[in-house]
């Protein structure tokens, strides 16, 4: 249980890091979509491992198969099935597990659930599960670019102590992808980078914070009391993994803002929508997307393996050393963007469907 995602746009991954492949399957997705196969293929290029010098070196291709749901690259309406298959598996890293759990992962958790677990390289708790969400959000940003020319963009905005200041609204794709990092600002991605490598170095790693915006998102999407968007926005984002925190608008720093302050006035318009003049709410009030930006930050923390030796215990809770081994991120955040982006793109598109079929009868 716990595999699948959405209503009427529905996701469900499947696969373990280190087993023959990773997929996914899409039901819901509408008829008639042409698909853009390269668009699929690039935001899985931009979450794979081995892309730079300050990623993980294992060495993926992640070449995507589409195995039904498409005639001409356009969808039947029936379910889309996609594969990535492993090539570059090295289950003798993780012998290690047999003999401890590794702080603060998943092993020791998953073995008191189920009594057994997927050793090698943490199966469906490893960050290799998000090829099925990209691929799929990658399918999900084309249909709201098609309905409504939506545009969902995510950067890192901060790694540890090291903070970029940008202007969410200037930031583009172009930008993003100018630096391995993923921070739009040169100067301070050129920091970041030192700064991992530096930690990464040592033996140990850093978190920071990732930033997405989505503009013209469709309006009216979300729905009282418990689908609110910035709900089901905050359970998607939290279910990636190493997160750690999520803030849409002014998130946190409202705390610190009077009403008069914060509340976001109305603003004449020629074109039949509301607007605000400023933007606190983060693009989403009462739970429904009003048709401002959507801006949201997810907080990840530090990559859990590292070569520091750690404490820990065995399955019979006897006392152990541990020294892992593997290939990990010293920084997670250059490769979680693409997660980022695809599962706001996943909640965006579920929502459409929904409102839809809600609300457009008449």
């Amino acid at each position: 249980m716990g595999n699948s995602f959405g209503i009427l746009f529905r996701v469900s991954t499947f696969g373990e890091s280190h087993g023959r492949g990773v997929g996914v399957i899409i039901d819901g997705c509408p008829p008639r979509l042409n698909l853009n196969q390269e668009l699929i293929q690039s935001d899985l290029d931009r979450r794979k491992p081995g892309q730079s010098s300050i990623t993980t070196p294992r060495q993926e291709t992640d070449q995507v198969e589409i195995l039904s749901g498409l005639l001409d690259n356009i969808t039947l309406g029936t379910p889309i099935a996609m594969i990535v298959k492993n090539k570059d598996q090295k289950p003798e890293d993780y012998k290690e597990m047999e003999i401890a759990f590794r702080p603060s992962h998943a092993d020791a958790t998953y073995n008191e659930k189920y009594g057994i677990q997927a050793r090698s390289g943490g199966g469906r708790a490893s960050a290799r599960e998000t090829i099925g969400r990209v691929a799929a959000g990658s399918i999900a940003k084309q249909l709201l670019a098609k309905v409504n020319q939506t545009e969902i963009i995510a950067w890192v905005s901060q790694i540890h102590t090291i903070k970029a200041d940008l202007n969410p609204c200037r930031v583009t794709l172009k930008s993003v992808e100018s630096s391995i990092v993923r921070c739009p600002d040169k100067l301070v991605a050129d920091q970041m980078i030192e700064h991992i490598r530096s930690i990464g170095s040592k033996g140990d790693s850093c978190g920071g914070i990732i930033e997405c915006i989505v503009r013209r998102p469709p309006i009216g999407l979300g729905a009282p009391v418990f689908d609110k968007l910035e709900a089901d926005l905050a359970k998607a984002l939290m279910s990636l993994p190493a997160t750690r925190g999520f803030e849409i608008g002014s998130g946190f720093a409202s705390t610190l803002l009077k009403g008069s302050e914060h509340n976001d006035a109305f603003i004449a318009s020629d074109d039949g929508h509301l607007h605000t003049i400023t933007n606190n709410s983060g693009g989403i009030q009462g739970g429904i997307s009003n048709g401002e930006n959507i801006h949201l930050r997810v907080a990840f923390k530090p990559t859990a393996t590292i070569a520091k030796a750690q404490r820990s215990i065995d399955a019979l809770g006897f006392p152990k050393i541990l020294q892992a081994k593997g290939r990990h991120d010293p920084c997670v955040l250059p490769r979680a963007v693409p997660m980022v982006e695809a599962m706001v793109a996943l909640v965006l598109a579920d929502h459409l469907l929904r409102q839809q079929a809600q609300c457009k009868l008449w």
